[in-house]
């Protein structure tokens, strides 16, 4: 049974929360804090009364956007404790995705939550308290499930979507996460760039950069200035590295 803090400053979207941990059967008791220093406070008082004391903390569900001290900012005080609660983002932004995960999160939950949603969240925290963390553990990763090769899913809002690989145009990697770039926006997904290199290769997707994979359909333009050269994706111009720079030359020619 996992004893759970949330942390909110808005008092409907903490209200909701502690009603949907609650209801999880894994979570034996839930409280709230209305920001990250009171989150702290309670945290430390947590600590000081030790793993089996009366207001041990096993797991924080945590807003990110909060007034003074915010959620990231909680977050990066707590890898400097010898036994931190896990953590777990709830926020309603995407874009922090990939520092929430550097701090080690356990998961990454967008608003509006949906109870499915916050369920897995649980059972993940729920599997690493009952494994003991070893030295050098990392943040699990989340697995990404292919409905069929043409479509890739992403989390946006709360809600999983298919985006049809043939709409990509280009994929930026982010650390071990990579930007999935579309002429409608772009998605955050924990895939390392090299993976989908690999995985996209016949459907026509060229590595240009270390940071950038790139759909050849969707090249524009090939541009060479003084010895550089770059590529122009729609309205995007992205630089081409050396090594690449013949390899993707030679098959724009051909694909001609």
């Amino acid at each position: 049974m996992l004893r759970a803090l949330a942390v909110d400053d808005e008092r409907p979207s903490l209200e909701e929360l502690l009603y949907l941990l609650n209801a999880d059967p894994r979570i034996g008791s839930a409280e709230g804090a209305g920001d990250a220093t009171e989150a702290l406070r309670r945290i430390n008082r947590a600590l000081e009364s030790g793993p089996d004391g009366p207001e041990a903390i096993d797991v924080v569900f945590l807003d990110i956007n909060m007034p003074g001290l915010d959620g990231l900012d909680l977050a990066r005080l707590l890898t400097g404790f010898a036994k931190p609660p896990l953590v777990v983002f709830v926020t309603a932004h995407e874009d922090f995705a990939v520092q929430a995960f550097d701090l080690k999160a356990v998961d990454y939950v967008l608003k509006p939550v949906r109870k499915e949603r916050l369920a897995e969240a649980v059972r993940r925290a729920a599997e690493l308290v009952r494994r003991p963390a070893e030295p050098g553990d990392q943040a699990p990763r989340i697995p990404v499930h292919e409905p069929d090769p043409d479509h890739i899913p992403v989390e946006l809002g709360g809600v999983t979507r298919f985006v049809s690989v043939e709409d990509i145009t280009h994929v930026e990697a982010q650390g071990d996460y990579a930007r999935l770039h579309t002429t409608k926006g772009s998605h955050l997904v924990r895939i390392p760039l090299s993976t989908l290199e690999e995985r996209w290769r016949s459907r026509g997707f060229v590595r240009i950069h270390r940071r950038h994979l790139v759909a050849l359909r969707h090249i524009g333009e090939l541009r060479l200035d003084a010895g550089t050269v770059s590529v122009l994706v729609g309205s995007e111009e992205l630089q081409v590295s050396r090594r690449h720079a013949r390899e993707l030359r030679d098959l724009l020619m051909r694909r001609t």
